[in-house]
Parts: C-alpha cells; structure tokens; sequence
C-alpha cells in the first residue's frame, strides 16, 4: 500500500495552483487573441455578424430617427411640421423592415469595418463610427419611388452611429493590437500545454495523478470561463460609458452582436471545464472503490 508523503501532496498542491492560474490566464487571452484575429479583423466575418442587426428594433429605430432629424432640418412647414415628421418617420422606420434596407446596411457595415481598423491601428483621437449615407440614400430612394412627400428633401450626407467614442478606442487600441500580434498562437500554446500536464502526470505518477490533473484542468477552465465573462461584461460597459445618449441602444446592439461569439465561447469552456472535473472527479472515486490503493496509484 502506498502513501503519498506531506512533500509531495505539497507539490502536487502548488502545481494544481500554478496551473488554476495559469488557465485563468490563458483561456480568456487565447479566447480574446482569437476573436480579434478571426472576427473583428475578417472583414466577411465582421459584416456577418452585425447583418442581423437590420432586424433589431433599436437599430430601425435609430436609423430611422436619425434619418428623420436630417431631413426636417431642410422642412419648414409651420404647423404641419409636427405632422409631417411624424409621417415620415413612420415612412423610414416601414422601410427599415424591408430587404433593400439589410442590403444598405450590410454595405454600411462593410464600409464601417475599414473604419475600425483604422481607428484600432491610429494614432489617437479616432472614434468608431458607421456611416450611415449609404442607408440613407437608399431610403431616399425607395421612398421618392414609394411617391412620400418630401422624401426628395433627405439630405444624404455622412450621418454616423457612435460605436466606441475616441477615449476609449485610445484605452483599447494598445490591447487590440498586442492581442492582434497573440492570434492564435495562445490558444495552440494552451492545448499543447493541458496534453503534456495530463499526458505527463499520467506516465510518471499512473492514471490517478492523471485523473487529478485532469480536474485540476477543468477547474482551470471553469475559472477562464468565468473571468472570460467578466472581462466581457466589463468591457461593453466602458465601450458604452462614451457613447452618446441617442446612439446607446443602437450601439449595445452592435457589442452585443460583435461579442456574441465570446459569449458562446464562455459557455462552450465552462461546459467542456465542467465535464472534465466532474469526469474525472467521479472517475477516480470509482476506480478508489473498486480497486485497492496498491492498485491503482
């Protein structure tokens, strides 16, 4: 019968804690390293993931007021105005629903996503905007043709949407570029490092110090997952901080559409981080029962 001596569950102890931190670490790096390598940077990716954006109701809404602000400035009817804004807005926000306007919006986000990357590889003072003049003159289109009134008096002109006002983006630029230069070269590091620890621990100290380095692992993806969110949360909330009143909603949209992909990577790292520590967990108490101590080290 063998005993493990105070020496080496001291050991064992202090390995299990480098590795939990190490994995608190590297997951949420490798997650984040990642995203702005394959998403933010991809511009086909990028398009794709705020296009369903056309159909959220903060999005028409903004759109569609900001539409009707630019086109009142060329409108003075006195006390029809009132009406006449009214009727309009209406006209923009039916038209918001349509399929020209996701195609208008697609090629403003196309467009946008030149503007991201500039501003993410600027000097400073750069805001993230999407310019909205291509959703603008197709609104103006379609509602000339449609025959509504005064709709030949939009003014299409640079009309923007504040994503990520200038302070901010200043705040990230250095982050977005040092996880730019990571890609995904965090993540490869993290795999081959959680084979080695288990693969390691198993050939020197057999299949039961393989099964603890195996929970040790998923408790440390638990704990990636879990500041991988944090970080999410915290970061929507200092973009968000510098954005005007009148852009928020439709701004929140866009982050929440950017970091949906983060927000499924939390889930799919605390899933996989779960089944492995209670996997090995419950696989090791089993094989303690059904075998002697001397048997299975």
């Amino acid at each position: 019968m063998r005993t493990s001596s105070p020496a080496i569950s001291a050991t064992s102890a202090a390995f299990s804690a480098v590795l939990l931190v190490l994995l608190a670490l590297l997951v949420p790096l490798s997650a984040l390293s990642a995203w702005v390598d394959l998403e933010i940077d991809d511009t086909d990716r990028y398009v794709a993931a705020v296009s369903p954006l056309s159909s959220d109701p903060a999005v028409q809404t903004t759109v569609a007021d900001l539409v009707t602000d630019e086109a009142m400035r060329q409108i003075d009817l006195g006390p029809l105005q009132e009406a006449v804004r009214e009727f309009l807005h209406e006209s923009v926000r039916s038209f918001t629903t349509t399929d020209a306007f996701r195609n208008a919006w697609d090629t403003a986000n196309r467009a946008a996503h030149e503007a991201v990357e500039a501003a993410l590889d600027g000097d400073g003072g750069e805001a993230v905007t999407i310019d909205l003049a291509p959703v603008i003159d197709q609104v103006k289109q379609d509602l000339v043709r449609d025959g509504v009134p005064f709709a030949d008096r939009i003014p299409v002109e640079r009309t923007e949407i504040t994503v990520l006002g200038p302070d901010q983006a200043d705040d990230l630029r250095s982050s977005f570029r040092w996880l730019r230069a990571c890609s995904i070269w965090p993540a490869v590091a993290t795999l081959v490092l959680l084979v080695l620890v288990v693969g390691i621990a198993t050939v020197r100290r057999g299949l039961r110090a393989g099964l603890w380095a195996t929970a040790t692992v998923g408790a440390g993806f638990v704990l990636g997952a879990i500041v991988l969110r944090v970080l999410v949360a915290i970061g929507r909330g200092r973009v968000l901080d510098e954005v005007p009143d009148s852009d928020r909603d439709a701004a929140a949209a866009v982050v929440d559409a950017l970091t949906a992909s983060l927000r499924t990577t939390v889930w799919v790292v605390l899933a996989v981080g779960a089944f492995l520590l209670v996997g090995a967990v419950v696989t090791r108490a089993v094989l303690r029962k059904g075998k002697a101590p001397a048997d299975v080290r």
